[in-house]
């Protein structure tokens, strides 16, 4: 069995009732959606604040969370399009959508997998399919006439890279969009967060990369905050991971 199919969520949430709120969705509404036939695991992150560079969408239309990452694996993308988010939510009581509206800048995306690579960390780490505690999720558009360029970045360069020293990467996954704003989307799963930024500082200087980011910077157009780091709150990281 394989998790394929990727439902993605960013949204910003007020301080106030964050806990409750909270409460709610690992408790109440995770277990609902894994429930749903096809659905093999979630996860949630809060997003760490870095600096970015990247060109992003100035489309005013595009919501803009970006605090929360709620994301559901599933065998393929079709298994949240029955019911779709939209539908299925309409399914819920009041007293659920009154927690749901708490969210804003709520902004969705439904991915199917085009590609995976494991890294190095890949053997020892314990939880299977389940997203790591530290994820990296750029979400973007891309002209048509430079996509054959950018699979080429991705396929030959990028990707093969998680599975270099240092031995920090769990996995890297390339995503095509079958509904929402970005297009493409490629994801990073990390030991930690200081992982990560150990990764990419061995990696960004490469003569084989520096020419690649630089022509991903003038290309590709990011949604807001892209791309995302998040460190993982549920489920809770346990000591050692």
């Amino acid at each position: 069995m394989q998790d394929r199919g990727i439902w993605i969520t960013w949204y910003d949430l007020p301080e106030q009732n964050r806990e409750a709120y909270f409460e709610w969705l690992h408790h109440r509404y995770i277990p609902r959606v894994l429930e749903r036939q096809g659905c093999l695991w979630a996860a949630h992150y809060e997003a760490v604040v870095k600096g970015d560079v990247r060109m992003h969408t100035d489309d005013a239309t595009v919501p803009g969370g970006t605090k929360f990452l709620l994301l559901f694996g599933a065998e393929y993308a079709d298994v949240f399009g029955r019911p779709t988010p939209a539908r299925f939510h309409a399914q819920f009581s009041a007293e659920d959508r009154q927690m749901l509206a708490l969210r804003t800048g709520e902004r969705v995306n439904i991915m199917a997998e085009a590609g995976r690579v494991d890294g190095l960390a890949r053997p020892d780490y314990k939880d299977g399919m389940a997203l790591a505690p530290c994820i990296q999720l750029g979400s973007y558009n891309c002209p048509w006439q430079n996509e054959e360029e950018m699979l080429t970045w991705y396929t030959e360069v990028r990707m093969p890279a998680i599975a270099e020293p240092p031995p920090v990467g769990i996995r890297i996954r390339k995503l095509s969009s079958v509904m929402g704003w970005a297009k493409h989307s490629i994801m990073y799963e990390f030991t930690s967060i200081e992982g990560r930024h150990e990764y990419f500082k061995a990696h960004q200087s490469r003569p084989d990369m520096k020419p690649w980011l630089e022509w991903v910077g003038r290309n590709l157009t990011h949604a807001p905050g892209s791309s995302s780091l998040g460190r993982r709150i549920w489920p809770p990281v346990s000591a050692g991971r």
